[in-house]
């Protein structure tokens, strides 16, 4: 597994880690992976690259990560990133109104848009034509293969974090 969690550190990383001392480790998530090594490597390069890697800012991550929790009622992911929602610079009430629709005031038109394109990849598997027109008008290619690529890597461990109904570490707590 210590192979497999190097992964976790892209070769160009654009952002800090997001581990802290004294933070959630998830340990029973990563104790879920120990079980197939060779999937956790591929899986955790993905995910480094959508964590520390990518081109979107590290709020518009945690917007894309918190909705995808949200939306596929993953209260572990949820939990494990509002921490890092917080770093991003999302307060309180951005983080609550991430559980509401996606026009809900006052996000500015891009972040509206990450939600729905969410919403939109989560519920249809593809980004709605007035969405993507809103994405492309602020994004360049790079950023919105991020997006997907968030999305989908959030989906995953949505999955994952239900299907075999991982429980919180004691170290997580729900917010």
């Amino acid at each position: 597994m210590r192979d497999a969690m190097a992964a976790l550190a892209p070769s160009s990383p654009r952002h800090p880690r997001l581990v802290h001392e004294g933070r959630p480790k998830a340990l029973n998530l990563l104790g879920t992976f120990a079980h197939h090594p060779a999937l956790a490597r591929a899986f955790f390069t993905l995910n480094g690259h959508a964590l520390l890697g990518t081109t979107l800012s590290s709020r518009q991550r945690e917007i894309l990560i918190l909705r995808v929790a949200h939306v596929r009622n993953a209260p572990y992911e949820w939990a494990q990133h509002l921490l890092a929602a917080h770093d991003a610079g999302l307060d309180d009430e951005e983080i609550e109104r991430i559980r509401s629709v996606p026009e809900a005031p006052p996000w500015n038109p891009l972040e509206a848009a990450l939600l729905r394109a969410a919403d939109e990849l989560v519920g249809e598997g593809a980004i709605a034509e007035e969405t993507w027109t809103v994405l492309t008008s602020e994004l360049d290619t790079q950023q919105l293969l991020d997006v997907i690529v968030t999305v989908g890597a959030y989906e995953t461990v949505a999955w994952l974090l239900r299907s075999f109904a991982v429980d919180f570490d004691d170290d997580l707590t729900y917010g």
